[in-house]
């Protein structure tokens, strides 16, 4: 269960319990940061350097086609951000929230095949405490990421709501359906969903506690 000892349970599940920290040792585990940001002159534009640990499936020319930048989250955190530029006449642009033990230089490569296969630009962005984004994980901290995120898309390269395509996988699922409730979108895409917070650790469970985070 992630690698939770008894006692770490026993101490997780103290009382009263508490949401937020259950959520953070249970669904976020992010890795071992796999990429750097190298400014260019002006500062507000980077290039994307890997690590070893990030695999790349294409020539270094293509990584000219993805673009990376910071934007400030309201809960002042600064969260790094990537523009895969796949297309020249993609109509739409997924905004992709990735999984719990990935981040952008592991996920890119992925993202670059993705769009070119399906004509769509990708964007994506590394949660709080991920990768090179400032802050910790947490419930509160991944809607505020998201809503920094759709902001930063839509004012740095106008993109119309219809024209953008909300994909969440795993605890990206999650900001996903938030962000969903709260803006029109042209599609929303929901890959291996969260039930709940509690359902991660104890999928068999089937009423929805007090507690629980991420409750859907």
């Amino acid at each position: 269960m992630n690698g939770l000892s008894l006692s770490e349970l026993c101490c997780l599940f103290c009382c009263p319990p508490c949401p937020t920290r259950i959520a953070a040792k249970l669904a976020f585990l992010p890795p071992e940061t796999t990429y750097n940001f190298q400014a260019d002159e002006t500062g507000s534009k980077f290039s994307l350097n890997l690590t070893e640990r990030a695999e790349w499936q294409y020539s270094e020319r293509e990584k000219e086609n993805i673009e990376g930048f910071f934007t400030r989250t309201s809960r002042g955190n600064r969260i790094a951000c990537l523009f895969v530029r796949c297309s020249t006449n993609a109509r739409f642009t997924i905004l992709f929230s990735h999984g719990n033990a990935v981040d952008l230089g592991q996920m890119s490569s992925f993202y670059l095949g993705l769009g070119s296969r399906i004509n769509c630009n990708i964007f994506s962005y590394d949660y709080s405490g991920y990768g090179v984004s400032t802050g910790k994980p947490s419930e509160k901290n991944l809607y505020a990421d998201i809503d920094a995120a759709w902001h930063a898309l839509r004012t740095r390269y106008g993109i119309s709501p219809e024209n953008i395509i909300l994909y969440g996988q795993s605890i990206g699922t999650v900001p996903t359906v938030d962000l969903a409730s709260r803006y029109e979108v042209g599609a929303v895409i929901l890959h291996s969903p969260l039930m709940s917070g509690m359902r991660v650790a104890f999928p068999n469970t089937k009423r929805t506690w007090f507690f629980d985070a991420f409750p859907r």
